[in-house]
C-alpha cells in the first residue's frame, strides 16, 4: 500500500512540473590551459535540460576514453537539469578529443579545442 502511495505522490508531483522540452547547454574544456603532451582534465558540463533523459560520453578520435567520472545529476527550481563528466588526458596534437551528447533522441557532439 505504500509502495502504491508513494507511485501515486510522484505521478502527481511529475504532473504539476513544467514538462517543457529544453535542449542542453554544452561546455566542453580542459581543467588547465589546452597545451599538446601536458596532463590535463577534459571536462563537459550539460546544464538546461528537461527531461533528465541524457548521456554524455567523452572520446579520443571517437573511441570513448576509459574512467570518465560523473557526477550526480541536479537539478534547479526550474527543474532544469544538469550534469558533468570529466576524464583525464594528455592531449596529443593530431588526435581529437569530443563530448557527444544524448538528450532524448538527439545526438550531437562537441570539440574540445586547444589553447594553442
Amino acid at each position: 500500500m505504500k509502495c502504491f502511495l508513494a507511485v501515486v505522490v510522484l505521478g502527481v508531483v511529475l504532473l504539476g512540473v513544467n514538462s517543457k522540452l529544453s535542449s542542453p547547454k554544452v561546455e566542453v574544456y580542459s581543467r588547465n590551459p589546452g597545451k599538446y603532451g601536458v596532463p590535463n582534465t577534459l571536462i563537459c558540463h550539460v546544464s538546461g535540460f528537461h527531461p533528465p533523459d541524457i548521456s554524455i560520453t567523452l572520446l579520443q578520435d571517437g573511441v570513448e576514453i576509459p574512467d570518465p567520472k560523473q557526477s550526480d545529476l541536479a537539478f534547479e527550481q526550474s527543474w532544469q537539469f544538469h550534469l558533468t563528466k570529466t576524464v583525464p588526458f594528455t592531449p596529443v596534437d593530431g588526435k581529437s578529443y569530443t563530448c557527444k551528447v544524448r538528450h532524448m533522441q538527439t545526438v550531437k557532439t562537441y570539440t574540445w579545442e586547444p589553447d594553442m
